[in-house]
């Protein structure tokens, strides 16, 4: 497991389109999963020690932002051959198992982590109505531990404030994870 650190925003980058399965069995694309004013497309994965961590509190945040009007979807990008705890059958569990109110879609070419230039799971990508990108940054200063529980909402506040004013914050800290387990690259 590599650490990574996502880079700093590029803020007004487009968001690209993308036509994925979801564990619901239907295809989603960018339109589906957008906000009336903002979306957030996040990269996460089931077996990553940093993504179990923020994941109950990720999902109640997720929650919130949809009242907010942000659009949200999650993206598995890995390989699951040397991780089958992020098979496609293992996805369908743990959106079940976990309650997501949000898209949970498979990227098996890994085409779409690839064109978002997503690194590490988990990769927050905030865009505003007119999907472009407003935020890079972490959920939150938890690591592979859950933060105290009283740590500051980054993400929920980033996003507030990106569909509030079409703009994210100045400041934003990078998210960290376990690096994307590229197709065809040794682990």
């Amino acid at each position: 497991m590599a650490l990574m650190k996502t880079p700093i925003c590029e803020f007004d980058k487009q968001a690209i389109d993308f036509d994925l399965p979801g564990v619901d069995g239907k295809r989603w694309t960018l339109a589906d999963c957008r906000g009336k004013r903002a979306t957030l497309v996040m990269f996460i994965c089931n077996h990553c020690p940093y993504v179990k961590a923020i994941r109950g509190r990720l999902i109640g945040d997720v929650r919130e932002l949809q009242g907010d009007g942000v659009g949200c979807v999650a993206i598995m990008p890995n390989d699951p051959t040397d991780y089958p705890e992020d098979s496609f059958d293992n996805m369908k569990k743990a959106a079940q198992e976990w309650g997501f109110s949000f898209p949970y879609l498979l990227d098996e070419t890994q085409d779409v982590a690839r064109a978002y230039g997503a690194i590490c799971t988990p990769d927050f990508f905030g865009y505003n109505a007119d999907l472009k990108l407003q935020y890079r940054g972490r959920l939150d200063s938890s690591g592979m531990q859950p933060a105290p529980p009283d740590a500051r909402r980054e993400l929920v506040q980033a996003m507030q404030l990106v569909a509030r004013t079409g703009r994210g914050p100045d400041e934003q800290t990078p998210s960290m994870g376990c690096s994307i387990k590229w197709k065809g690259h040794g682990r």
